[in-house]
């Protein structure tokens, strides 16, 4: 564990790693990452610090936080000099509640499930994925017109919570091709300092 008693629990292909990864980095916080393949997930320690067994985990200190949106939410409260990753104002705390969801709902079971069917031949029914891909890129195709950012002026943990998956949509032979907006959106929070991109992967012949 880091001098600051940071631990971040998860894999380097993990969208749901990445963001929270993406938060470390951009708050300044130095952190130990800890490498958590499957084997490791199904041992008696990890699932003491997740029971689910799933990535990823926090450990700051003696707290053990699990769920990267929970993750997400501690680290932008906890860490945060103001209130710019996550508005305390109830109409900005609630959009970015709202961009959250559709991170664990639509971009997940969307450009996320695609992405593990493709790659890793996870079960799924690749054509249903396909299809909630759609209407989510075009729901925030017509959402980032004329805005820059999901929830707000400036980045939040909104666009981080979002962002891994629909970048790396086209690992599950998703087309960002007919979604300029969102490609200018990628293009941005790439652009925000501390930006570490997560590695590509290539799609199986």
């Amino acid at each position: 564990m880091t001098a600051s008693g940071i631990s971040l629990y998860g894999t380097v292909l993990s969208g749901h790693t990445h963001r929270v990864e993406l938060l470390l980095r951009m708050l300044g916080l130095a952190y130990d990452f800890v490498d958590s393949p499957a084997p490791v997930r199904r041992s008696p320690e990890f699932r003491a610090l997740n029971p689910f067994g799933q990535v990823p985990v926090l450990q700051d200190g003696e707290l053990v936080v699990a769920d990267s949106g929970a993750i997400l939410v501690y680290l932008a409260r906890k860490y945060g000099r103001d209130t710019r990753w996550l508005p305390d104002d109830p109409v900005g705390a609630a959009r970015v509640q709202r961009w959250l969801s559709i991170a664990a709902g639509e971009v997940k079971y969307g450009p996320g499930m695609a992405r593990l069917i493709t790659l890793w031949g996870r079960p799924g029914d690749l054509a249903q994925a396909g299809a909630i891909a759609a209407d989510l890129l075009g729901f925030m195709e017509r959402h980032l017109a004329g805005r820059g950012f999901l929830a707000a002026e400036h980045a939040t943990i909104a666009d981080l919570a979002c962002y891994s998956y629909v970048a790396h949509a086209p690992e599950g032979r998703i087309s960002l091709e007919p979604y300029p907006a969102v490609r200018a959106w990628i293009r941005r929070v790439e652009a925000l300092p501390a930006f570490k991109p997560m590695p590509a992967s290539e799609i199986p012949a």
